[in-house]
């Protein structure tokens, strides 16, 4: 697809602060026409990125039995028209029939992460009120890495042919902007919790975060009066203020099988009466094997339920939510877990990051884990 010609855009100081949620200082805007050094995407409004680390079929109707268009692979992005059910209920998957219409032909929904190419405006330094660095959303499908230092992580992705990238909505930690040899600016990410590795990217593809976007939200009712309710047999989640429910969507939680279809109970997501007791603006993740486990970093609007690990936070692997499918955790949609994660207490400032209760009996949020009787 052709770019959009940009090169005569101007922004204005107002137009810098909203983009860059802070104050001028010593900023220093890099020219707009270098915005489009990412990959080439779709010229859509919305996309839809292959988001299950290996090939997957275009088909010719919203039904597993249609005849194959195409085969597209990992992180293969295409225009998203709209969601429409499947033709003919699968069996086989019975908690998910949707479907994403694209030009081509159809492709199974909860294989597809939806995405945009929000490529932003990049600044070269530091903002003078954030000398330490900044939390940035990625809004572009993805975006490419370069390691700086050892990075296990990386290092194992590279080794089987897997090029190092984050991903459209993950939240990271910048610390540090240069000029690359292109003249694009990069930022560097640097892990604040859970890591130390540390790697590059077009700095086009970082939003910073304001402080707003993560303030409380506000409530008439007694903190104490606000209960999460999870019900792992529906796979859906709600917020209740007094009994009144402000909030629904819906989860995955723990997977009832493992790779290879045998029943497995590690996983499942632990029933009873728990409490919000840590919080993460983002962290990396990691549990299990390389054959039926994960690492991710920037795993964005982490609320910790259990003390072994167990929380409510954005996922970009899958978007099959409905289905049991995680190794614990409740996953929610990126917009879901950052709206339980400013709705919850702790209370966590962009400058913390993180927060915990040292008070275990006192002033956290109840959830309650069940299974739905029959």
């Amino acid at each position: 697809m052709a770019k959009k010609d940009r090169s005569s855009a101007s922004v204005s100081r107002r137009d810098f602060l909203k983009l860059g949620g802070f104050g001028i200082g010593a900023l220093a805007l890099s020219p707009l026409s270098r915005l489009f050094n990412l990959p080439e995407y779709p010229d859509s409004e919305y996309l839809g990125r292959n988001c299950t680390g290996g090939m997957i079929p275009i088909r010719a109707a919203p039904d597993v039995n249609s005849a194959t268009v195409r085969d597209i692979y990992e992180d293969a992005v295409l225009p998203w028209l709209r969601e429409v059910p499947a033709l003919n209920p699968d069996y086989n998957r019975p908690n998910n029939q949707r479907w994403v219409e694209t030009p081509e032909g159809y492709v199974y929904a909860p294989n597809m992460q939806p995405v945009r190419n929000l490529p932003n405006v990049v600044f070269n330094g530091l903002p003078e009120d954030h000398p330490d660095g900044f939390w940035a959303e990625i809004t572009v499908p993805y975006v490419n890495l370069i390691i700086e230092g050892n990075s296990e992580w990386a290092t194992r992705l590279q080794e089987a042919n897997y090029t190092p990238r984050l991903y459209y909505s993950q939240v990271v930690w910048i610390d540090q902007t240069r000029t690359g040899g292109d003249g694009s600016i990069l930022y560097r990410i640097k892990e604040r919790f859970g890591s130390s590795d540390t790697f590059w990217g077009e700095g086009t593809s970082f939003r910073p975060i304001a402080e707003e976007e993560v303030a409380p939200l506000s409530s008439d009712v007694d903190p104490n009066e606000k209960v999460i309710r999870i019900n792992v047999t529906n796979q859906t989640l709600s917020c209740l203020e007094a009994d009144r429910e402000v909030f629904f969507c819906r989860v995955s939680t723990g997977a009832l099988f493992d790779a290879y279809g045998n029943r497995v109970d590690k996983w499942e997501t632990p029933l009873g009466e728990h409490i919000t007791h840590h919080k993460y603006v983002s962290l990396r993740m990691a549990a299990g094997t390389m054959e039926s486990g994960y690492e991710e970093p920037g795993v964005g609007w982490a609320t910790f339920i259990v003390g072994s690990g167990v929380s409510i936070h954005s996922v970009h692997w899958h978007n099959d939510f409905g289905t049991p499918r995680s190794h614990g955790c409740v996953n929610c949609r990126p917009e879901d877990a950052k709206w339980i994660f400013r709705w919850t207490t702790p209370v966590v400032t962009l400058d913390q990051g993180e927060a915990a209760w040292t008070d275990w009996t006192s002033g956290s949020t109840h959830v309650i884990v069940y299974e739905r009787e029959y």
